[in-house]
């Protein structure tokens, strides 16, 4: 019996753009509740004694195992690595997945997450000049005009006109964070040519979750402290719940089903437009902590995210 094939290109396809610009959106939704909920579990008044660097592993694995059991259950076949992409996975698993996490959690550590967050999304500007420069593709000027918009309301979110002071290995890692997430992006647009989404994420998960295991050996996790209870005091919710739930939260809400839009919104937009509309993500994230944490929204907020949205729709109209 002859064996089929696994890997062939996928079939020609009309892309959507609105499906794709809304399956970001809704990424970035997702990711604003994670950031609430992995600041609920770090802050938490019972002290959780988890560190950012945990949560990063706890989210890796976590999302490696559920992909992996899915795809068992499924179909193990697409699981299968040809060694002619076993590098570009190991690129996408270390360089994209697990570099993006360790350098933003690393950033937030040393800086405001805020300006940290300003920093990360440097990254759309980096995808636009690797199309033009690089691919030696035609960016439209009003992708350019887009990006300056986000920026500017994402300044205004995170109020930069506050005062801040930069710490020089906390500044180096949010750029770090910044060229990751770009490189994800990058290589996510290639690999989704290739194989589907799903064992995509699962594999590069997978590699990320055994780097952070190198890193950080399991057996020194702090697994008697997932009982304890984080206080969630917000405008909208207030109530106590346990760590495990929180974490199994940001393994589902906060990661799988995420990733899972973004890189498949990569079949129906651009990687630059993508990186655009990424940056709606520090938008969400203050409405979640206004909900769920108490953190108070001011008018210059407000109009940021209204700039931010605007740079969307502009990046939209750049056909």
């Amino acid at each position: 019996m002859v064996e089929p094939i696994l890997f062939e290109e996928p079939p020609a396809r009309v892309p959507r753009p609105l499906l794709g610009y809304s399956m970001v959106l809704a990424a970035t939704c997702m990711w604003g509740i994670n950031g609430t909920v992995s600041k609920a579990i770090l802050d938490s008044s019972h002290g959780s004694g988890i560190s950012a660097l945990r949560l990063t592993e706890v989210r890796s694995t976590g999302a490696a195992l559920v992909l992996g059991a899915f795809l068992m259950l499924t179909d193990h076949r697409r699981l299968r690595v040809r060694r002619d992409e076993a590098l570009f996975l190991l690129a996408f698993g270390v360089l994209g997945l697990a570099a993006v996490q360790w350098f933003y959690f690393f950033a937030i550590h040393r800086l405001k997450i805020g300006i940290a967050l300003l920093i990360q999304y440097l990254a759309p500007v980096l995808i636009a000049l690797w199309a033009r420069y690089v691919m030696k593709e035609t960016v439209r000027r009003r992708i350019w005009v887009a990006i300056a918009l986000a920026l500017t309301g994402l300044s205004l979110v995170v109020e930069l006109w506050q005062g801040f002071s930069l710490d020089a290995v906390g500044s180096a890692a949010a750029l770090g964070a910044a060229v990751s997430f770009a490189t994800y992006i990058l290589l996510a647009e290639r690999g989704v040519a290739r194989r589907d989404t799903v064992s995509l994420l699962c594999l590069g998960f997978a590699i990320a979750a055994l780097f952070f295991a190198v890193v950080q050996p399991w057996w020194t996790f702090p697994i008697g402290r997932v009982t304890d209870r984080a206080y969630l005091d917000g405008a909208l919710v207030s109530s106590t719940l346990p760590i495990w739930l929180l974490m199994l939260t940001m393994i589902v809400v906060g990661t799988i089903v995420p990733f899972l839009l973004l890189v498949g919104a990569l079949r129906q937009i651009s990687a630059t437009r993508a990186g655009v509309t990424a940056m709606f993500e520090p938008v969400a994230g203050a409405l979640v902590a206004y909900a769920w944490l108490g953190e108070s929204l001011t008018a210059s907020q407000l109009l940021g995210g209204a700039i931010v949205l605007s740079g969307i729709v502009l990046a939209q109209t750049a056909r």
